[in-house]
């Protein structure tokens, strides 16, 4: 799946948005992208998995984690298509963490994706709690990179599409300025 391709297929969902959205990062910006929408079709799901899993396909991972909730499918998916197992991190004290019985081997190699990479703080922290855990993270991957390729990563990283959206603070924000009031469509408020 090209770039072109996995854009498109957002456009044609309504996963990505035009407007004035406040990011889980707390940045305001003009584009917002609600992944659950081009997700919620399990072909389209299915596709960009098996996408994003290409690249990782010689790395040796035997489980992806992703954060919840935005991530799950995405690693789901990508674990299908490169026979792995798939786990997410939550939430718990303010800080990502393994949780339900989920566990890593000592040295287990682990493939860390993403639905929507902006600056790239949750998946940071589930490459911390990965190897906090005792995994090795081998790659990063995400279905979109909003940043422009700014965001990096010791690792191989991989993003189906990148875009360059604009983002601001909240009290630089020019649509706020303007009079606007910015809302937050994702799952956490």
């Amino acid at each position: 799946m090209t770039e072109k391709q996995t854009l498109k297929l957002y456009e044609k969902t309504g996963a990505l948005m035009r407007g004035h959205f406040r990011l889980t990062s707390g940045l305001h910006s003009d584009v917002y992208l609600q992944s659950a929408l081009v997700l919620q079709h399990p072909e389209h799901a299915a596709a960009l998995g098996a996408a994003l899993a290409d690249p990782f396909r010689a790395a040796g991972a035997t489980t992806v984690l992703a954060p919840a909730i935005g991530g799950i499918l995405v690693a789901h998916e990508v674990a299908k298509a490169l026979g792995a197992r798939a786990l997410f991190t939550e939430r718990e004290n303010d800080a990502m963490a393994l949780r339900r019985g989920f566990t890593l081997s000592a040295g287990e190699c682990c493939l860390v994706v993403e639905d929507v990479i902006t600056t790239g703080g949750s998946t940071r922290e589930v490459v911390a709690c990965a190897e906090k855990a005792g995994g090795v993270v081998v790659g990063v991957g995400s279905l979109i990179d909003r940043s422009g390729g700014a965001v990096r990563f010791p690792m191989k990283r991989v993003a189906l599409a990148t875009i360059q959206a604009k983002t601001w603070e909240p009290e630089e924000c020019p649509l706020c300025s303007a009079g606007g009031q910015a809302v937050k469509p994702g799952s956490r408020v």
